[in-house]
This record gives C-alpha cells, structure tokens and sequence, in this order.
C-alpha cells in the first residue's frame, strides 16, 4: 500500500486537523510546521512568529481512496484565501495560507485548484494564498496533535471565538 502526504497551512492548525481527520481514506493528520529557517522549531517560536514557518498540517492518505483533488476541494472552504495577514483572530505570517506540493502533480492539481478558486470561488478580493514546495515538516509537539479531540471545551471556544466558522457559513456554504 502507497500513502501520499499533502500539506497545508490554513491559520491555527488545531482547526485544520478535524475537516481531515476519520474521514474515509485519510491514515492520520498531523499538526506542525513547514517553510522556515529554524530547525526544530517549538510551538512557542513559531507562534512568536520568529522562525519564518507556517502552522500547517500534514494529512497521510490513501490516494486509491481519497484523492488529492478531493483534499484541495476540501482544504480551500477551512480557510479565507484573502488574508495575507493571518486567518481570523490568529494574525501574523505563521497563520498564512498555503498549498505545499511535493510533486509535481500536486502543484499542477493546486495551480489548478487556485485558478477555480480565483474564477469561481466567492471572493471579489485577491487570492493570496500561496502554492509553494514542501521543505522539511516538523510535527509539533504532543499536546498539539488532535488538539479538537484532547481538549473538546477549549477547541469548540477556541474555533468560536475565532470567527472562522461564521465566515465559512457566509462565504462557502
């Protein structure tokens, strides 16, 4: 059996983890961080915004069962793909958008996805949400992986007070 990796960086990655996660296909996600310059970052330096990573998840799949076009149709409604500036309440270059390929497929699959987004997507701003190569993934720590499942209370607050569902529902649904 041959799982693949997608990655991607859509703000806080304790809310990207559960649009993922026990669906059909999908082997595990992971929280961590992608695409700057400190090696080993913990969670603190990356959420001081210092180390030039992205909060991203890295989702393990079957591609015979859940393809990766289907993980791009899934991944651009979690995320306002206008803010450069961050993704809801969390603000700072840590909680920007992006699309990691590892392939070439993979970036041909999400030019694609943007260009859709671009032409038919809900947004009269910009897209601005990148498509870049996958550089070295570093899993954060523990506590930080099914945050959504670990601390169910603090999440469903979390994800609330954000305003990242409210936009969703005004602007995806």
């Amino acid at each position: 059996m041959s799982y693949k990796k997608a990655t991607f960086a859509g703000g806080c990655f304790w809310c990207m983890v559960e649009p993922f996660d026990e669906l059909p296909g999908i082997i595990d996600v992971l929280s961590g961080y992608t695409g700057g310059h400190v090696k080993k970052p913990t969670y603190k330096q990356v959420k001081q915004g210092m180390s030039g990573h992205y909060e991203a998840v890295q989702i393990i799949y079957d591609p015979d069962v859940f393809s990766y076009q289907k993980l791009l149709d899934l991944y651009w409604p979690q995320i306002d793909p206008t803010d450069d500036g961050g993704q809801f309440i969390d603000r700072g270059s840590q909680y920007r958008t992006a699309i990691f390929y590892e392939d070439e497929e993979q970036k041909q699959l999400a030019e694609q996805s943007l260009l859709k987004v671009e032409e038919k997507g809900p947004f009269t701003s910009p897209i601005v949400t990148k498509i870049l190569p996958l550089s070295t993934f570093y899993s954060a720590e523990s506590e930080h992986q099914s945050f959504y499942k670990k601390n169910p209370e603090k999440y469903k607050q979390e994800r609330e007070d954000s305003g990242r569902d409210q936009f969703i529902h005004s602007h995806w649904s």
